[in-house]
């Protein structure tokens, strides 16, 4: 008898593994690789692919706290888009600022501060070049940091956090959450804003287009997409080594996907960091070219 309650309790074993499989045979190669990058950094990677329809997926510590970075600056943007769907917010409202608002990494304010900007053309900053000038006055219209997490929070994400402004929040220390979210969790906030009911579909559309048109990350994921896909995406980078990129692409089938990456605790330069952000992205392309129709 203990044999045989053995030998259901291996078959048993056996089948929970299987079923955890069958979202995708094809899911080794791409953990694989995050896992490798690991091990090389002596760092800490957070990888999500899946389509918004939620039955495929590749996670590897998806539900772990990482630095957001200037991957926030998608959700703020949304949720400026989501006051001028209430009618409280216009993206040609014109914004004024001084010299003394510029920070680090502010190229397009610095151009503009005798003229000032519209609030659309400082989105567009935001999220094209990642201007963090523009994303603190964008910040200052939401009522700052605790604003922004306010919106996250009425739109069902009870993880991400914003609590500093730009620059202070890209420290990253190890352990702080501060400024933080999940894979898993910015890209089910996107998911909702790029293609749920969080915006009207005129400012989805709008927000899918800012980060489609993003100038700052053409040797990442972009480096492999095949021709005729789409990618919309936004980078993200800070202290200890920490590097990130959210994105959503759509292939012509068409099939639509979410994506993230979170590298952080490292001691690796920024180019490193740059091509095992392409690396990863690389092995994800491959992941969904290799799904079946």
């Amino acid at each position: 008898m203990r044999g045989l309650r053995k030998i259901t309790t291996t078959l048993l074993f056996l089948i929970t593994i299987t079923v955890g499989l069958s979202t995708s045979a094809q899911a080794q190669p791409l953990t694989e690789t995050v896992q490798s990058w690991e091990r090389r950094l002596d760092a800490r990677i957070g990888l999500l692919l899946y389509d918004p329809s939620k039955e495929w997926e590749v996670s590897y510590r998806a539900d772990e706290l990482f630095p957001m970075s200037s991957t926030f600056k998608t959700l703020l943007c949304g949720a400026v888009l989501a006051e001028v769907d209430a009618g409280t917010e216009s993206l040609s409202d014109h914004v004024t600022y001084q010299s003394a608002d510029l920070v680090d990494y502010s190229p397009v304010t610095s151009k503009h501060v005798e003229t000032g900007m519209t609030v659309g053309a400082l989105c567009e900053a935001t999220v094209t070049i990642s201007d963090n000038a523009a994303a603190n006055l964008l910040l200052r219209r939401l009522d700052g940091p605790a604003g922004l997490t306010e919106f996250l929070r009425t739109n069902g994400d009870d993880i991400t956090r914003l609590d500093r402004w730009e620059t202070a929040l890209n420290e990253a220390a190890p352990g702080d959450p501060r400024d933080t979210t999940t894979p898993r969790a910015i890209l089910a906030t996107l998911d909702r804003l790029l293609f749920g009911q969080a915006l009207s579909p005129a400012s989805s559309a709008q927000l899918r287009q800012w980060m489609i048109d993003d100038q700052v990350a053409d040797g990442l994921i972009r480096a492999h997409v095949p021709d005729g896909w789409t990618i919309g995406d936004k980078t993200g980078a800070g202290g200890h080594g920490s590097r990130a990129i959210v994105a959503f692409l759509q292939t012509p089938e068409p099939r639509t996907y979410l994506a993230a990456i979170y590298l952080t605790e490292s001691d690796a330069p920024f180019p490193e960091r740059n091509a095992v952000l392409s690396d990863i992205g690389r092995a994800m392309i491959s992941e969904i070219a290799a799904r079946p129709d």
